[in-house]
């Protein structure tokens, strides 16, 4: 049984995609959100570490493809040590939503945006006079600012308060909120995984992609490949509906093929690893 029949794609653009990647592997890059997609969704994003058979089938799949690409809010050595992506070739990581580069081992990153480091000086006296509750607390991302409610005892009611007064700090700023799974994230306007992916597969001329992502912030991505699906280059979206929660219903619309959280990325990167292998 091929890959279409076992792990078919429910849409005509999304079964021209995965056509396209068997066809020409080379000219394919495999491009992968984090957390929620190659690692569980947890309370404490410190604690985040990749499905444990993420690497493995990775390292398999990199040899087969064009290109594998980690498009990350997260900074990207950090997702490079929460994926133990380190030991692995030909695998890239965009952090910051590309404004970071980790490859081959190296780091590259332009200056953080100032507003940042303004809006980080006033977030938590912006926070308690909003009335956030206990539980809600900030990740420091250095180059962003996310505001978690995942911990409070209302999360969906914590984050509809806090909107308002974290979107106008993050204007006042000049930056931007990212909506997620209960997180406001501030960060620079410009910066996101579209433009990111973007840029990638234009800088590796890919005829086919396949992006994986499971949350509000690959929105952007997903625009993207349907974008460039406009000028030739076929696409496979694929959404991962995180085991025990429901997938986010903006993201299942618009894929190809939603699979089973991390697990079931990991699976179908296993299963499209192996039959690349045996057209080899």
């Amino acid at each position: 049984m091929g890959l279409e029949q076992s792990v078919p794609p429910t849409t005509d653009a999304g079964r021209a995609g995965l056509a396209e990647i068997l066809r020409a592997p080379r000219d394919a890059v495999v491009a992968l959100d984090f957390d929620g997609t190659l690692a569980p969704i947890v309370a404490d994003p410190a604690s985040a570490r990749a499905h444990p058979d993420a690497a493995g089938a990775l390292a398999a799949l990199a040899p087969r493809v064009g290109s594998i690409v980690v498009v990350t809010g997260r900074p990207a050595a950090l997702a490079v040590e929460y994926g133990g992506l380190d030991a692995l070739t030909g695998v890239v990581v965009l952090g910051h939503y590309g404004a970071e580069r980790w490859e081959a081992g190296e780091l590259t990153s332009p200056p953080a945006h100032p507003g940042v480091e303004r809006a980080r000086a006033e977030l938590a006296g912006v926070l308690a006079e909003s009335g956030a509750p206990a539980g809600t607390w900030v990740e420091d991302k250095g180059r962003s600012l996310a505001v978690h409610t995942r911990r409070t005892e209302a999360p969906e009611e914590t984050l509809a308060l806090l909107r308002a007064p974290v979107g106008a700090l993050a204007e006042a700023h000049g930056l931007v909120v990212e909506p997620g799974r209960l997180v406001l994230e501030l960060r620079p306007p410009g910066v996101d995984k579209g433009a990111a992916l973007t840029g990638y597969l234009r800088e590796r001329g890919a005829r086919s992609v396949l992006y994986a992502g499971d949350d509000l912030g690959d929105l952007a991505a997903f625009d993207a490949v349907e974008r460039l699906r406009g000028e030739g280059v076929a696409g496979l979206l694929v959404c991962s509906g995180t085991v025990g929660d429901a997938p986010v219903k903006e993201l299942a619309d618009r894929a190809d093929l939603v699979v089973a959280g991390p697990a079931g990325v990991v699976e179908l990167l296993t299963a499209l690893g192996a039959v690349l292998g045996a057209q080899a």
